[in-house]
């Protein structure tokens, strides 16, 4: 049995349709990044999962009992680290976690244990007794991990956990979430392709509402269609033209040459076209001096999946 089960869930604001009819399921163990663009209803199906949003239409089962029917019971079994991570700025690191801990029913021995394992694995030990308003946007998104893993969740929800943080700081929170997702399940909403790269078993791909991919990375990777891109720099007599009449290229990208070598970019459609490239540069009697064929990346596939540009996930 699955840990999470979404079966034909739907949210409406004002009659304005924000999740449609999305099911799937998170069986245990698994990181699962939740990618969609602006608006494609991530933030809105988080909310559903953790209970700060009720579903207008369908079901969502934890461990096959109904969220709304387990209530607490579910909660204690959920950790959400929600995207604008709300914190207590006034507060010591340590009261806000003694804080939160009290208000998950961890006391006594069991509330400094649980403590110092979250202090432990988020690594804010350093600045457990400073007042979070004076932290840094790194550490606070770290307090804000704590607070989440605090009570031992067996599913833990991160809604853009590394929004607004530098590279390094996106490094050390994405090595972070590698840690935690060995001893627990996790579900990752992020519009870094890299990080789900990095990160995630599987992923889940949400446009206007709908679920329109769902699997592991390498296996969509590979299922999606489009133009491949084939570098090449060749020195000889007439690259272009014969580069132009190569079966599936659908178009060629000339770039400024050096030394009368010839550098353009290949559009290809309906396979790999380098072993041709190959012959007909022996045929020609041309010097090879590149080619290589573009890697395609997650944001390939992503803007594929949802028609989005590069920069919006």
């Amino acid at each position: 049995m699955s840990l999470l089960t979404l079966t034909d869930v739907a949210k409406r604001f004002d009659g304005v349709t924000a999740v449609d009819g999305v099911s799937f399921t998170v069986d245990r163990g698994e990181v699962v990044g939740f990618l969609g663009p602006n608006g494609a209803g991530k933030s809105t199906t988080m909310r559903m999962i953790t209970q700060y949003l009720e579903p207008d239409q369908g079901a969502i089962a934890l461990d096959g009992t109904p969220i709304g029917d387990a209530g607490r019971d579910a909660k204690r079994r959920i950790g959400y680290l929600p995207e604008n991570n709300p914190l207590y700025g006034d507060m010591l690191v340590s009261e806000y976690l003694e804080f939160v801990g009290r208000l998950r029913g961890l006391v006594g021995a069991e509330a400094r244990g649980a403590i110092d394992e979250a202090v432990t694995a988020t690594a804010v030990t350093e600045v457990y007794y400073r007042p979070i308003g004076e932290l840094s946007k790194g550490y606070r998104q770290r307090v804000g991990l704590a607070q989440a893993i605090l009570h031992r969740p067996d599913l833990l929800v991160l809604d853009e956990p590394t929004e607004g943080l530098d590279p390094n700081q996106r490094v050390e929170i994405r090595r972070l979430i590698m840690e935690l997702g060995k001893a627990r399940t996790v579900m990752l909403s992020t519009h870094v392709m890299g990080e789900v790269q990095h990160t995630c078993s599987r992923i889940l791909v949400i446009n206007r509402g709908k679920i329109v991919a769902d699997g592991p990375v390498g296996t969509l990777m590979a299922a999606a269609s489009g133009v491949a891109r084939v570098v090449v720099e060749i020195a000889g007599a007439g690259v272009i033209a014969g580069l132009r009449a190569l079966k599936g290229v659908k178009g060629v990208e000339e770039h400024p040459a050096t030394d009368g070598r010839t550098s353009a970019t290949l559009l290809v459609e309906g396979g790999d076209v380098r072993p041709e490239i190959f012959r007909l540069a022996t045929q020609q009697h041309w010097t090879m001096y590149e080619l290589h064929q573009e890697t395609r990346d997650l944001e390939d596939v992503f803007r594929q999946l949802t028609g989005s540009p590069k920069e919006a996930a």
